[in-house]
C-alpha cells in the first residue's frame, strides 16, 4: 500500500534530534518492513507552544490550505501513484492535524492517527483553537493509535472500540542493544580506562536531551536524588549521556551532589550508547512529564534494569517490579531508595536485568510492521464501512 505520513509536530528529517523525530522514522522503518511505500507528505509544522489563539487561528488557515493543495496534487498524479492512505503521526491541542482530515476526504482514502492525545481543560482557553482542530481530526480518522493505555482510555472516551488500537512504543535497533549487551564485560573495561571509572562501583546512567523544561526538571531530580541520605556518601559513578543548551544548568544541578561521581559522556551516537547501556548497572530517569521514554526501552533491550518516575505512558515501558522499578512522579527520596535497594541487592538486579531483556525483545521492528500492517487494514475496512449508504430503516 502506498502511505502518506505526516508529522505535525516534528518530521522526520527535524534538524533537531527528539524521541518524537525518531519514533517518526522507526514507524516509517516499520511501514517500509511491512512492505508499504511511504513518503513524507508534507514538513509543515503545526506546534504552539504559547498558547497564543491567533497564532493558532493562522496555523488553521496555512494548514488547510495546504491540505487542499496536496490533494489537488495528489489528484493530478496517476491512480497508480496516489496514496492509498495517510497517517498522521502525534497530534494534540498544540499540534493538531489540519492536513489528514482535508487530505483523506479529498482522495476517499482511510485516515489513521498514531499516538494521539485528548485533553478536555484545554476545550476552552489559550489553546481551544487547537484543541478543537484536535478533536475534528480524531472524529475524521478509522483508526486511531494511542502508545499508551494513559490515552488509550482518554480516546476510549470519544471514540468506538472498533476506531481505537494500541500500538506499544517499540525500537527498530534492538540488535545493537542486545549485540552491545553480549559484549558487557569489555563495553564496561573500554568505559572504565576511557572516563577514569571505577569497575567495582555500581554504575548509574542517564540519559536525557539538555534542554530546558522536562528534560532539566528531570536532571534537577536526579541532583537531589544523589544528595538524599540514601545515596548521599555511596561510592558510585553516574553517567550523563545527553546535552543541549541546558548544559550549564544540568552540570549545576549536579554539581551539589557530584563530589567525583559524575561524568559526562556527552550526546552519544547509537552504538557508543548502546556500550554505555551495556556496561551500566543501573538507568535512573526521573521522566518527568515524559510520554513514554525511548531511553527507557533501550535500556531494557541492553539488559539494563531501570528506575524511573512513574508518569505518563512509563508504566506501558517500564513493568514495575519486572523490568525496573517506579517512584512516584518527581519524587527525589523514592527514587534514592529504589536506587540503593538494587545498588544492595544483586540478585533483583540480575533477576529485573534478564526480564527486561526478555520483555523489549517483543518490541522490535518486525513486531511494529505486523501491528501497522495489520492497522492499515482494519483503517481499509472502517472507512469503507463508514462511507457505506445506511440501509432506509436507520436512518429514519
Amino acid at each position: 500500500m502506498r502511505v502518506a505520513l505526516y508529522c505535525p509536530l516534528k518530521h522526520p528529517d527535524h534538524p533537531v534530534p527528539s524521541g518524537d523525530r525518531r519514533m517518526a522514522r522507526q514507524i516509517m522503518a516499520a511501514l517500509r518492513h511491512a512492505g508499504h511505500e511511504t513518503e513524507v507528505a508534507c514538513r509543515f509544522g503545526s506546534r504552539d507552544g504559547r498558547g497564543d489563539p491567533d497564532r493558532q487561528a493562522r496555523i488553521a488557515r496555512i494548514g488547510t490550505a495546504l491540505g487542499q493543495m496536496l490533494a489537488r496534487r495528489y489528484m493530478r498524479r496517476p491512480a497508480a501513484a496516489r496514496p492509498e492512505a495517510w497517517i498522521t503521526y502525534h497530534l494534540y491541542h498544540k499540534a493538531p492535524d489540519h492536513l489528514g482530515p482535508v487530505v483523506a476526504a479529498a482522495l476517499d482514502i482511510p485516515y489513521l492517527v498514531i499516538e494521539a492525545s485528548d485533553a478536555p481543560k484545554r476545550a476552552t482557553g489559550p489553546w481551544q483553537t487547537g484543541f478543537h482542530a484536535a478533536r475534528h481530526a480524531l472524529a475524521a480518522a478509522d483508526l486511531v493509535m494511542p502508545m499508551t493505555r494513559l490515552d488509550a482510555v482518554c480516546l476510549g472516551r470519544l471514540l468506538p472500540a472498533d476506531r481505537l488500537r494500541l500500538l506499544p512504543p517499540f525500537l527498530d535497533d534492538i540488535g545493537l542493544f542486545q549485540t552491545a549487551r553480549a559484549d558487557r564485560d569489555r563495553a564496561r573495561a573500554r568505559l572504565a580506562a576511557a572516563a577514569g571509572l571505577d569497575p567495582a562501583r555500581p554504575w548509574l546512567l542517564a540519559v536525557g536531551m539538555m534542554r530546558a523544561g522536562d528534560k532539566l526538571d528531570s536532571y534537577r531530580v536526579i541532583g537531589r536524588m544523589l544528595a538524599d541520605p540514601a545515596l548521599a556518601v555511596t561510592p558510585l559513578h553516574l553517567l550523563v549521556a545527553g546535552d543541549g543548551p541546558a548544559r550549564a544548568e544540568v552540570t549545576a544541578a549536579l554539581e551539589p551532589a557530584a563530589a567525583g561521581r559524575v561524568h559526562f559522556l556527552g550526546a552519544l551516537a547509537p552504538a557508543p550508547l548502546a556500550a554505555a547501556m551495556a556496561a551500566s548497572d543501573i538507568l535512573v530517569w526521573p521522566a518527568v512529564r515524559e510520554a513514554y521514554g525511548m531511553a527507557l526501552l533501550e535500556a531494557q533491550a541492553a539488559a539494563l534494569p531501570v528506575v524511573a518516575g512513574r508518569t505518563g505512558g512509563v508504566p506501558d515501558v517500564v513493568d514495575d517490579g519486572v523490568t525496573g522499578l517506579l517512584a512516584p512522579p518527581e519524587d527525589a527520596a523514592a527514587l534514592a531508595a529504589l536506587t540503593r535497594r538494587l545498588i544492595d541487592d544483586r540478585e533483583t538486579r540480575a533477576r529485573l536485568a534478564a526480564a527486561a531483556g526478555r520483555r523489549a525483545a517483543g518490541r522490535d521492528l518486525a513486531a511494529a510492521a505486523a501491528a501497522l500492517d495489520d492497522a492499515l487494514a482494519a483503517a481499509a475496512r472502517n472507512h469503507a464501512a463508514r462511507r457505506a449508504p445506511r440501509p432506509m430503516e436507520e436512518t429514519r
